[in-house]
């Protein structure tokens, strides 16, 4: 029974397994109508399919059933037979660009043989970039004519065999020849940057590139452009650029200079060639030395009686420190006014306001004309009007309407009031209002006025003289003097400045009973650069060569155009300044051309420019002991502050290996920290040197100034002679004394050198003082009495070994401020001050100790409290008899400040030695009414010590002792 039913399921079985076999295998596709598709590489075999080519089940093969279009290179195969999926692999490496799609059929077919439905496959063949861009042609020629920007000279083209855009497509062209004056855009055109020149080039020979999508670089291709020379009226060979190195002398400009005239339509009867060099934009107009007006006038051989009324602010000068100024230090200090609150007030200690019958004005002037102003609005440059209640000008000089007007009234005590006289003289200048920089100077010898400009006489173009006002006199008054101001005019009724100016000034100065010299004017106008005029051997005779008074301007005329480029070659650049202002200077070049039948040509101006370099920084340097010390005697009777001062100017950085004595200086500054106290401090210059050097000086309580351009030798020599005295030496530890030195209106300046000078006091010695006088805890400097060792005054010259200065020793500090009776008034602490503090405070400023005390203090302390207290006694009856013989105090003690405390004196230390007491007195000149500015001590008395008229004894405090 058990082998009955055995044999019945296997039966089954084989009977399922036998309806299984007969299944028709089916592609896992959703839609069998989209078929399969897939992706192959030219380098490469195996397709990437998309979905995976997938059959179920039981599928034991795959066949292609179907071409399409006739070849499919290709072999399917069953990759897994679990999951029935199947591999597609070309049978040999494809080519896009022959074939780049194939579509074909394929089937399944199950282990027992049945086949599947056809399902349609799509292969796409991906490019690979195999292939570089190669050029149409093997190389270009091209031909152009001079002087034309092309907007396209040639194309150039390339081709790819690639079948993808990617990598069949050109992307870019590229020029790799460098610095030639074409561009090639990505469509292969070809552009000029700049007009080409057949002078500077035939021939431009380029080399070519060209990149497919895929950055893959053809062969260079090589570009020949020929330049056709194109004959056309202008200038040829003139440079974009000169480049001069300050120093170098005279430059010639044009040295390779032509001018075409081979289309002129006429017979050329003349040319007339211009060189013109255009300089307003530096400093006032051109390049001129950057020293002060006074070193300006002195270099010049001007009248040293001319009085600055706009310098430099500084001590005396303050009337100038409100005004806008250009501290650049390119030129003079300039000053710009903007209007009626802009104008300063000129001290009459600087200029006497009544300037005579001959008198010269000077100024440098940059004014333009304002359209929206009034023509009758007064713009002064200088004025003097009444100081209260009037407002009467009696002397001035503005600007109105571009006139340049000199106003000048006669006062009542110098003319008959019923005389008519000429009181206003007006100039008609294009110069006043073209916004540019000009000297104006005028010269009065009453009543005829002469102006210059610009260091030459002014003569109208029309041949008028200017036009003169008479007026009266002015009437006298009572009570009402008069205020000198520049920039504006002061209106005394209101008491402000009214008629201002809106422009700039500079070097605005006056001289009073002279008249300044033309070569003076011409001197202090003149630029340190122009435009230099070839030799006058080279001129021929039929040609002409004219120049304007700057030298900024050179004009050749004549028929021989050979001999006029001869000359243009020769015109050069000069800028004699030793240090000349960087930058650019424009040059134009134009020319006219008259032809035999009257008709003329222009040429287009061609254009250069002067490009001055930066030039080397000199530098100054100052050297010198820097610290010594003297004793009291030294400074009553006045010690030299700069012994040993040497300065070096090195002419460049990179022209000299080290600072040599030599050059010039126009100003040192000698500074006083803290200020100079009048009293009794000096500060004394060599004023006769400085006279005969022509040199300027002022001093004041900060210091000293010397003024003037002159050499360094000379300059040291008088740093060198500098005094400093101080009767009252005992109130400093030491003073310092600051120095520095510039040139070229300081453009450039020295280094800061500082020289402290030490005062050496009076000190006890400590062999004298016995171990209980002398506190551990406090320094023994601290004494005003005692000061630092430090070297004295060194021999003139003298330095260390090295070569350079003596090292530098600083300054001790200065003693705290302290109070001082002049009348041995008794102070007294407060009754809980300790004893140890109190003993060392009152060592310390009363310095009057003795050695014999000393020991009469150890006998008195061994003793007992008993004996010490009889000795108080004693001590207080002889002190009130001793107290007329210490009547002053010397200037070297220290008293304690009694504003807050009493102070008990010890008895035992009252006395001084007869010799320190002699000294002390001679410290001391009686000056009890002497102002005590910028000394360590304050003489006060007690008002409740006044008040009583009765001096105070000293008195023991015992109020703190103990049994």
């Amino acid at each position: 029974m058990l082998s009955a039913w055995i044999l019945l399921l296997a039966a089954a079985v084989a009977g399922v397994a036998s309806k299984d076999t007969d299944t028709v295998p089916q592609f896992d596709l959703v839609r069998m109508s989209e078929g399969y598709h897939g992706l192959v590489a030219e380098d490469t075999t195996l397709v990437e399919m998309q979905p995976p080519i997938r059959a179920v089940p039981n599928v034991c093969t795959f066949r292609i059933a179907n071409r399409h279009h006739g070849e499919a290179p290709f072999v399917i195969s069953l990759r897994d037979d679990l999951t029935g999926e199947a591999e597609l692999l070309a049978k040999h490496p494809l080519n896009c660009e022959k074939r780049k799609n194939y579509k074909f059929d394929i089937t399944a077919i199950s282990c027992t043989g049945v086949e599947s439905q056809n399902v349609t496959v799509h292969v796409k063949v991906s490019d690979v970039n195999e292939y570089a861009p190669v050029f149409v042609e093997p190389s270009y020629v091209k031909d152009v004519d001079e002087g034309r920007l092309y907007e396209e000279v040639l194309t150039l083209q390339a081709d790819d065999q690639d079948c993808s855009p990617k990598y069949g497509d050109i992307c870019r062209y590229e020029l790799l020849t460098r610095e030639q004056p074409f561009t090639i855009d990505s469509e292969g055109v070809v552009r000029n940057t700049e007009p080409l020149d057949y002078e500077k080039s035939h021939n431009h020979i380029l080399s070519v590139v060209a990149y497919d999508c895929g950055m893959k670089r053809s062969q260079p291709v090589m570009v020949t452009i020929k330049v056709n020379r194109v004959c056309r009226i202008g200038w040829k060979g003139i440079p974009d650029q000169v480049e001069y190195s300050p120093g170098s002398g005279r430059q010639e400009l044009f040295p390779a200079a032509s001018l075409e005239l081979c289309n002129v339509p006429c017979r050329v009867e003349r040319v007339q060639a211009r060189v013109t060099l255009t300089t307003t934009h530096i400093g006032k107009g051109c390049d001129r030395d950057t020293y002060s007006v006074a070193a300006q006038r002195k270099m010049c051989g001007a009248s040293s009686a001319s009085v600055e009324l706009l310098p430099a602010p500084g001590a005396g000068r303050e009337w100038t420190a409100g005004l806008h100024s250009d501290e650049g230090h390119e030129g003079d200090l300039i000053y710009q006014f903007e209007g009626d609150h802009s104008g300063a007030v000129v001290p009459e200690s600087v200029l006497h306001h009544n300037l005579t019958n001959i008198f010269t004005i000077s100024t440098w002037l940059k004014h333009k004309s304002h359209p929206s102003m009034d023509k009758h609005v007064k713009e002064h440059i200088l004025c003097t009007a009444d100081d209260h209640k009037m407002n009467r000008h009696h002397t001035a000089l503005f600007v109105r309407n571009c006139r340049l007007i000199l106003l000048l009234r006669r006062e009542s005590t110098e003319a008959n009031l019923n005389t008519f006289q000429p009181a206003e003289w007006r100039w008609k200048l294009s110069q006043v209002c073209d916004n540019e920089w000009h000297h104006y100077s005028l010269h009065v010898n009453f009543p005829e006025v002469t102006l210059y400009v610009d260091g030459h006489l002014f003569r109208p173009e029309n041949g008028e003289s200017p036009e003169v006002i008479d007026d009266w006199p002015l009437h006298p008054t009572r009570g009402i003097n008069t205020t000198m101001s520049v920039g504006a005019c002061w209106q005394g009724s209101e008491g402000s400045m009214k008629h201002g100016l809106t422009g700039y000034l500079a070097g605005l100065s006056v001289l009073v009973g002279g008249l300044e010299s033309p070569r003076v004017l011409s001197c202090l106008t003149r630029c340190q650069e122009a435009l230099d005029t070839p030799a006058m051997e080279l001129l021929q005779p039929s040609m002409e060569l004219l120049t304007n008074n700057e030298m900024t301007q050179i004009t050749i005329e004549g028929n021989n155009i050979t001999n006029m480029e001869t000359l243009i070659h020769r015109i050069a650049y000069i800028n004699s300044r030793d240090f000349p202002t960087p930058g650019r200077r424009p040059i134009s070049v134009v020319a006219n051309i008259l032809c035999d039948s009257g008709k003329s040509f222009k040429v287009d101006p061609a254009q250069s420019f002067v490009m001055v370099m930066q030039p080397h920084q000199p530098s100054i340097e100052l050297n010198g002991t820097t610290n010594f010390a003297e004793e009291y005697e030294s400074f009553r009777q006045g010690l030299r502050v700069f012994p040993d001062v040497s300065i070096y100017l090195s002419p460049a950085a990179e022209e000299a290996t080290a600072p040599t004595p030599g050059g010039q200086l126009d100003e040192c500054v000698v500074s006083v920290y803290p200020s100079l106290n009048p009293d009794h401090e000096t500060l004394l210059l060599p004023d006769n040197l400085i006279s005969e050097l022509g040199l300027a000086s002022s001093t004041t309580r900060q210091g000293a100034t010397i003024s003037g351009a002159h050499t360094t030798r000379h300059y040291q020599s008088i740093l060198r002679q500098i005094h400093y005295a101080n009767r009252k030496p005992a109130y400093y530890l030491n003073r310092a004394f600051k120095l520095s030195c510039s040139e070229l209106g300081g453009r450039f300046t020295s280094n800061e050198y500082v020289q402290t000078v030490t005062v050496i006091h009076p000190q006890l010695s400590v062999e004298d003082k016995t171990p209980d006088m002398i506190d551990p805890s406090t320094p023994t400097n601290h004494s005003p009495l005692s000061s630092p060792v430090l070297p004295a005054r060194p021999p003139h010259g003298q330095h260390s070994p090295n070569g350079g200065p003596l090292p530098h020793h600083n300054p001790p500090p200065a003693p705290a401020h302290a109070r001082v009776s002049a009348h041995h008034v008794e102070v007294k602490p407060p009754h809980d001050v300790k004893d140890k503090y109190f003993t060392s405070n009152i060592m310390e400023g009363a310095a009057v100790n003795s050695a014999g005390h000393a020991v009469t203090i150890i006998i008195v302390v061994c003793v007992g409290f008993l004996v010490f207290m009889v000795v108080l006694g004693v001590i207080r009856v002889r002190a009130a008899h001793t107290r007329g013989a210490n009547q002053d105090l010397a200037d070297t003690e220290m008293a304690w400040d009694d504003t807050s405390l009493n102070i008990t004196v010890n008895p035992m230390e009252q006395q001084l030695g007869m010799a320190e007491t002699q000294q002390l007195r001679d410290d001391d000149d009686d000056d009890d009414d002497s102002s005590d500015d910028g000394s360590n001590f304050n003489d006060d008395l007690d008002s409740s010590d006044e008040e009583e008229g009765k001096p105070k004894e000293l008195e023991w405090d015992d109020s703190t002792l103990k049994m």
